[in-house]
């Protein structure tokens, strides 16, 4: 007997199946929103390129996880924890981006600050690359020296066969994990050191509780990870992703949209300065 997460038989297939069914959709409404009211004073005080960027790699996170369902095979082996890393990277990195602009909004806004010349630069933008690029860089030579291949365990349980995907390297893989968790700390830490700052900046409040919700759920998977296998071992990977992308979306989004679409009267530029002062 052969055991995986299957479409056929697995009802927990159908169940994650269509909890990123369902977020991938809110999350594209919300991008669909945030380019609707692209040119206004909340969408731009809060680094809408980045947002973007941000919902993206989200939205791309969570299609990501269907590489995970269904019987692996050599393509989605390969593909599947590489791409879950870069595109969370990208959403780690941009959540770090936003972290660090607000902190030089904030510097930059006192008289004769040396800040005041990394306003014109692009400082999130070259973050994002930047972070990114490292995990691209890990996940390549991961791929390259030591990639992930299909495996069927016969021992862990008498009379079936797990067919799982082999990680190769584990040096790899929990360096791919490891950067991830280090960009999320790094965000966690500087977000709740500005967490105080005047509300016409203050995204920062947002993002602490997105990282601590972030943090917390990867934390407390690591040891369920590491006690569960075959198909189990899969489901607690792909709920820590769910979990944590749906953290990030409700945490730092979901307020942003309750004001475009329900307080139009705080999304200008009168209210915003009124909110500062």
């Amino acid at each position: 007997m052969y055991e995986f997460l299957s479409y056929e038989k697995d009802i927990l297939t159908f169940i994650f199946f269509g909890i990123v069914v369902f977020l991938s959709v809110v999350t594209l409404i919300i991008l669909r929103i945030f380019i609707y009211y692209w040119d206004t004073p909340i969408v731009k005080a809060n680094n809408r390129t980045v947002s973007f960027i941000l919902l993206v790699s989200i939205l791309l996170n969570f299609l990501s996880v269907l590489l995970f369902l269904g019987r692996p095979m050599d393509i989605t082996c390969l593909l599947r924890q590489a791409s879950f890393g870069v595109f969370f990277s990208i959403g780690v990195s941009s959540v770090l981006a936003k972290t660090i602009t607000v902190c030089i909004a904030f510097k930059a806004s006192k008289p004769r600050s040396i800040w005041l010349k990394w306003i014109s630069f692009n400082v999130s933008n070259y973050v994002v690359l930047v972070c990114s690029s490292v995990q691209v860089l890990i996940c390549v030579i991961w791929l390259l020296v030591s990639p992930p291949f299909v495996e069927f365990d016969h021992r862990s349980y008498p009379g079936k066969i797990i067919i799982q995907c082999n990680e190769g390297s584990v040096i790899a893989f929990y360096s791919m994990l490891g950067y991830m968790g280090f960009l999320a700390a790094v965000s966690f830490v500087l977000a709740f050191m500005v967490r105080t700052l005047p509300d016409n900046f203050n995204e920062a409040k947002y993002i602490t509780f997105s990282m601590l919700l972030f943090c917390s759920v990867w934390i407390s998977i690591i040891p369920a990870y590491l006690s569960t296998k075959g198909k189990y071992m899969v489901a607690v990977e792909i709920f820590a992703i769910l979990t944590s992308s749906a953290g990030i979306i409700g945490c730092i989004f979901l307020p942003k949209i309750y004001v475009l679409l329900f307080k139009p009267n705080l999304n200008s530029r009168k209210a915003v300065l009124k909110r500062n002062k």
